[in-house]
């Protein structure tokens, strides 16, 4: 029985693993739960559910109590609740938090010594070289993208790659030349995944693909040279592995997250029936085509940052987060995001090269945003 404990309990991620853990309690057993403010219901209907006895949540312990009822629970509340909880003893803690505020966890997990199933991709950029120092052998990748390149990059030995391939649904625009008249209902309606706001706007912009490549670099320890993207619309192939022999292993599934989180959590024993097989006797066209990099400069600027180095992909990241804020509350068209990026780490990328702890993470993202806002009330 593998005890785990969720991070981000009543997000797309967080509910999928319950619903896998659900239908496996002869494997998993969940220790403790956390999650943001913004769902507390669902949050002690999943304690209850599961019979969980320790909760984290960025609400006060009082307005969590109101929820709780008669549980027998420990509550832990405050911005430090999911770190907290990450630090308990347990097989895995899957880390399922969107946004920077999930690094904190990522590194109280790790400095904890547990496996850590990692669905939070912005620990990765804003904290690449940190997160890895402290166990880069116990991180399972949880994106779809990672999870298979973890998985195929098995056939082979690392000397043996020559280049690592992520796939990209393309967002909803892959075939629109013009883009900019893009409204944000239409930015949010994504063909392939359902996914929060910042996350589909992300992929709308393929900004997620470029986050996707920096991670992927620290992950794999991959130059990003080595790192490409393509344009997959069926989102049936998640990633390959090219190898030096001119062989291409590829990882294939159906377009849901079951399966990726699945592999994460039972690793490395496979989760029976975690998600349904493609029908092969059914007729499939899978496309692939090279990304338009002038409709979507997001790759290569994540591609410069990571050259970069130091704070610069934290940068990135944390002025994407406010820009896309600006555009999903009307404030910027959807063309101004990755601008704003670019013009956020041209004035600090060089000047932030050292990323020591994580104090220094939380100042370089303090200055990006800062900057941001500054750099759209002066494009306003």
């Amino acid at each position: 029985m593998r005890s785990i404990i969720i991070l981000g309990s009543t997000g797309s991620i967080g509910v999928q693993a319950l619903e896998i853990i659900a239908a496996n309690p002869d494997k998993f057993k969940v220790l403790a739960l956390s999650a943001g403010s913004g769902n507390l219901e669902l949050l002690f209907e999943q304690a209850k559910q599961f019979g969980v006895t320790t909760v984290g949540t960025t609400a006060s312990i009082d307005e969590a109590k109101k929820y709780a009822g008669s549980q027998p629970i420990t509550i832990i509340d405050g911005p430090g609740a999911s770190a907290e909880i990450a630090a308990m003893e347990c097989d895995v803690v899957l880390n399922g938090i969107t946004g920077s505020i999930g690094l904190a966890p990522t590194l109280a997990a790790l400095k904890a010594g547990n496996v850590l199933a990692l669905a939070n991709k912005e620990s990765l950029v804003a904290g690449g070289e940190l997160v890895m120092s402290y166990g880069a052998d116990r991180i399972l990748p949880v994106d779809s993208e990672h999870s298979a390149l973890f998985q195929a990059k098995l056939a082979g030995k690392k000397s043996e790659i020559s280049k690592l391939v992520l796939t990209a649904s393309g967002g909803p625009f892959r075939d629109r030349d013009d883009l900019s008249s893009v409204t944000v209902s239409q930015a949010l309606a994504h063909p392939t995944w359902a996914m929060g706001p910042m996350v589909t706007i992300n992929s709308a912009t393929l900004m997620n693909k470029g986050l996707e490549i920096i991670e992927a670099h620290y992950l794999f320890d991959i130059p990003y040279s080595q790192i490409e993207a393509v344009i997959h619309p069926q989102s049936i192939v998640h990633s390959m592995v090219e190898f030096i022999d001119g062989s291409t292993i590829a990882q294939a599934s159906p377009p849901n997250m079951m399966g990726p989180i699945a592999y994460a959590l039972g690793y490395p024993d496979r989760v029976a029936s975690a998600t349904k097989p493609i029908n092969w006797s059914d007729s499939q066209t899978w496309n692939f085509a090279p990304i338009d990099i002038k409709r979507f400069p997001a790759i290569a600027l994540a591609k410069h940052c990571g050259e970069i180095g130091g704070g610069a992909p934290a940068i990135y990241n944390a002025a994407n987060e406010v820009a896309v804020t600006a555009f999903l509350d009307g404030r910027i068209g959807f063309t101004s995001i990755v601008p704003t990026v670019e013009k956020v780490v041209e004035s600090l990328a060089r000047s932030r090269s050292s990323i020591r702890d994580f104090s220094d993470v939380s100042a370089i993202e303090k200055d990006a945003r800062e900057l941001a806002h500054q750099t759209l009330m002066e494009s306003a």
